[in-house]
């Protein structure tokens, strides 16, 4: 499976300048500065390009997923803001391999031969059973493991990318949370474990005055290229901590961040906001 550190080309959808002008401003500085090529997906509904664009497992195989995500389905406000998939890969010249099953990308976190994602993944395809739909994710994955971590109740999404990130095949990067219940630190942790995986704990931004559904603080959804590793900031004392941690984890590539309180209130952070891939 194509990991993020070997991507190397990143697509935004065309609603992010319009919908956040100053971010995408300073984002595409921070961009030019490592030379990371880009380009707008067209025809996009929303900014959160990585949930409903298809995963990519090698060079020219993608599979696409079924993206109906629950907490967009409940209102005509919120169902006129799914993206027609179809479109835009279309749009592109993409050819994908379709899956029934609903899955947003956000709640895929994967290295080579693992995916995590959370629990919520069986809530929403009850119509399979959970035996069988492990298998078929397996084979979709063409991975050796998948590992199933509790779904945050504060991210109504549900997605793993805030909780987890891999640092390497047999490691991965988690929040110490200050907000969560000793309850789901100690599940997730469990979860890992029983997985054979080591964690290292990344601080967790806390935020004054926060929404309980915000991305403030929420370090480790960052954008992660063969070019660099771009951190998400918040104008707080932990920025400088968890940047100098974050270099000491990755001395061989670079390290970069801007400032995503524009972004923050709606949920979502850069991994959120990118569709980067291999070409």
């Amino acid at each position: 499976m194509i990991t993020d550190n070997q991507t190397n080309f990143l697509f935004l959808a065309d609603s992010l300048p319009k919908k956040y002008a100053c971010f995408y401003d300073e984002f595409q500085r921070v961009l030019r500065q490592r030379n990371i090529e880009f380009a707008l997906l067209p025809h996009t509904k929303d900014v959160w390009a990585v949930d409903y664009m298809p995963i990519q497992i090698s060079k020219d195989h993608f599979i696409q997923f079924t993206y109906n995500p629950d907490y967009l389905r409940s209102t005509q406000k919120w169902r006129k803001t799914i993206s027609d998939v179809d479109a835009i890969c279309k749009s592109i010249n993409l050819k994908t391999q379709k899956s029934s099953i609903i899955l947003d990308g956000g709640n895929v976190v994967r290295s080579s031969n693992k995916v995590i994602m959370t629990d919520k993944v069986f809530k929403e395809n009850p119509h399979f059973k959970e035996k069988e739909l492990i298998r078929e994710l397996e084979n979709l994955f063409q991975v050796n493991q998948l590992i199933f971590i509790p779904t945050d109740p504060d991210d109504f999404t549900g997605h793993a990318d805030g909780m987890v990130r891999f640092y390497d095949e047999n490691t991965v990067l988690i929040h110490r949370y200050s907000h969560n219940t000793e309850e789901l630190y100690l599940r997730l942790r469990l979860s890992l474990h029983n997985a054979g995986l080591d964690f290292i704990e990344i601080p967790f931004g806390a935020y004054p005055n926060a929404e309980a559904d915000s991305a403030f603080g929420y370090y480790i959804n960052y954008l992660q290229m063969q070019q660099a590793i771009i951190i998400p900031t918040f104008a707080i004392n932990t920025d400088d901590v968890v940047i100098r941690k974050l270099e000491e984890l990755f001395p061989d590539q670079k390290i970069l961040s801007i400032n995503c309180n524009e972004l923050a209130p709606d949920g979502g952070l850069l991994n959120c906001i990118s569709w980067n891939v291999y070409k």
